[in-house]
Parts: structure tokens; C-alpha cells; sequence
């Protein structure tokens, strides 16, 4: 007597639109081509970009499109004569893999050069959740030229690449003033940051924690507020970033990133294996404050788009 396997599911765009309008279907997963593994997906990390980049028609991209970036789960089929990103590679091996197409699923072939060894210090929607925010964080500070013994305003401190910024900055020895609501300066604190309330005053506030130049500005958080203040206290405008206001960027001369843009594709490809060997040396952590079954995408993306979901959110099959 045969017992038959559950076919893998996975969520997937089948309209412009919403979280809500996403499907979640069963699939198919073919055997790995040379170049590719299957990974049996044990978390699959939540972002902003999941239903941003889905939620209108987009140039180039067709549906059906699945959804999900980055997920943490095992190996369960190599293509011939593959190795992944990190080196050799055996079935059972914990992974994570990053810059992938359709990760909210049970299990998903991916290519083999975007597939590492998974720290062990990290749980699997942890770690489903470092590479997005990590390379972000990383490109930031980057971009900006930030330097030890500098000072940096960093606007969205307690949000999920805020964290990831205030943890890379206090390895490199430099100092940031970062803005949050006062119930989340213990936040900012914990990961090294110096807290400021933001709201009207912004900028003396930073100015009287400062106590001497503003170096650069990071912002994560796309207001008006926060690229104006920056404006005031940054004088060179090649060393504000933001990853949230393009329109305010080509209005004011500053920088804007975004994984979408070759340069910054590149970037993130190439840092890949220093994140992962800071969390796997304890140096950088993801702090997580939900995990949703996987039939629960919308429900999550709901949180997510509260602004204050306290951490990264993950799906777990």
C-alpha cells in the first residue's frame, strides 16, 4: 500500500492587489536542475517588499507572481554537480536563501548561489528573517561612508532595519542617535543606540545629544519629518540615504537605495557571507515578535502594515 505526499503549497499573486487578494495553492516542485536545490521551507521571513512589490502592476513582471524572499528550512534535493553559495551541500543540511522568488511555500527550488549554511545560533524565522533587513542595514551605512568615531542620525531606530543598522554600527565603533517612539527606547538602547523622541524639536533634540557634528543620516522611515531634519543637520547631502522616500531623493539631491537597483543588487549579493558569519558569531541578531502559519500570509501582512509590529514576523508551514 502506497501512501501518497501532500503536494507543496505556496501563496501567489494571481491580481494587482492587496495581501487579501493573494491565493494560496498547491504546486508542483520539479527536481532540481544542475545550479539548483529544493528547500523544504521551515520559515519564510515577512517584508514590506512582499506585498509592495505585487501590489500594482509592475513593468516587465507577469502573473501569476508567488511570493516571499528569503526563507530557513532544509535541504531536500540537489541538482548534479551543485554546490551552493557557502560550499558543498548535503540533503538534510539547514539553509537560508535570499533574493528568491516565491518563498511563503512548503517547499521551493531555488538557484544555487543564493542558498548558505544556516547559522546555528539562529532559529529558523530568525534566521528567515536576517539577509533582506541585514543587507539593507549594511548598504546604508555604506553608501553614506560612515566611519568610526562618527556620529549618525538614524531615523526608524526600533524598526526591523534600524535594529540591523544600530547592531553593524556599534561593531564598526560608530555612534548613532536614533529615533523612536519613547515606548521603544529600551529597544534602542539594547542594540547600542543613543534614543530621541521623534515629533516637532526634532532637531535640537539630536543637536544637545550630539554634542558635536552629524556625520550622516539613515532614513528608514520615509517622512517628511525625517528628511527635513536630516536636511538641517547633514551637511553634505551625498551623505543622507533613505529607503523610503524616493520622491524626496530626487527632489533634495539625496541618496536612494533600493534591492531593485542594480548597484544595490550587487551590493547585497556580496555581503551575504559577512552578515551570516556575524549571527552565526552572536554579533547579529533578528529579533522576532511573531511567528504566523503559513495559511495565515494575509493576517501577518496586516501586522506588518500597522507600522508597529515590535519585530520581524515569519511564516512558518
Amino acid at each position: 500500500m502506497s501512501v501518497s505526499t501532500p503536494r507543496a503549497r505556496q501563496w501567489v499573486a494571481t491580481a494587482w492587489g492587496p495581501p487579501d487578494s493573494w491565493e494560496f495553492v498547491e504546486h508542483d516542485t520539479p527536481s532540481p536542475q544542475k545550479g539548483e536545490v529544493t528547500i523544504r521551507v521551515l520559515a519564510a521571513g515577512v517584508n514590506p517588499a512582499d506585498a509592495k512589490h505585487v501590489a500594482v502592476p509592475r513593468t516587465g513582471i507577469e502573473l501569476p507572481v508567488p511570493i516571499g524572499y528569503e526563507v530557513s528550512g532544509e535541504v531536500s534535493a540537489i541538482g548534479a554537480d551543485t554546490r551552493i553559495g557557502s560550499g558543498a551541500v548535503d540533503i538534510g543540511d539547514e539553509v537560508i536563501a535570499f533574493r528568491v522568488r516565491g518563498g511563503y511555500a512548503t517547499e521551493v527550488n531555488v538557484p544555487a548561489e543564493k542558498v548558505f549554511a544556516k547559522p546555528s545560533t539562529l532559529t529558523h524565522p530568525e534566521a528567515a528573517n536576517l539577509l533582506l533587513v541585514g543587507t539593507t542595514a549594511a548598504e546604508m551605512l555604506a553608501v553614506t561612508g560612515a566611519a568610526p568615531g562618527e556620529t549618525i542620525l538614524l531615523h526608524g531606530a526600533s524598526g526591523a532595519v534600524g535594529v540591523s543598522v544600530l547592531q553593524q554600527a556599534r561593531l564598526r565603533g560608530i555612534r548613532v542617535i536614533g529615533t523612536a517612539s519613547e515606548t521603544r527606547f529600551d529597544e534602542v538602547r539594547r542594540f547600542g543606540g543613543i534614543p530621541v523622541e521623534y515629533g516637532p524639536g526634532l532637531a535640537d533634540r539630536v543637536r544637545d545629544l550630539a554634542g558635536d557634528l552629524i556625520a550622516a543620516a539613515l532614513d528608514a522611515a520615509g517622512t517628511d519629518e525625517a528628511v527635513d531634519v536630516s536636511l538641517e543637520l547633514v551637511r553634505d547631502r551625498r551623505r543622507i540615504v533613505t529607503i523610503a522616500a524616493a520622491g524626496r531623493a530626487e527632489a533634495d539631491g539625496i541618496t536612494f537605495i533600493a534591492g531593485s537597483m542594480p548597484a544595490s543588487a550587487r551590493f547585497r549579493d556580496e555581503v551575504r557571507s559577512e552578515l551570516i558569519a556575524l549571527a552565526q558569531n552572536g554579533d547579529l541578531v533578528v529579533p522576532v515578535a511573531r511567528a504566523f502559519p503559513l495559511d495565515e500570509a494575509p493576517a501577518a501582512h496586516r501586522l506588518l502594515a500597522t507600522g508597529h509590529p515590535g519585530g520581524k514576523l515569519a511564516l512558518v508551514p
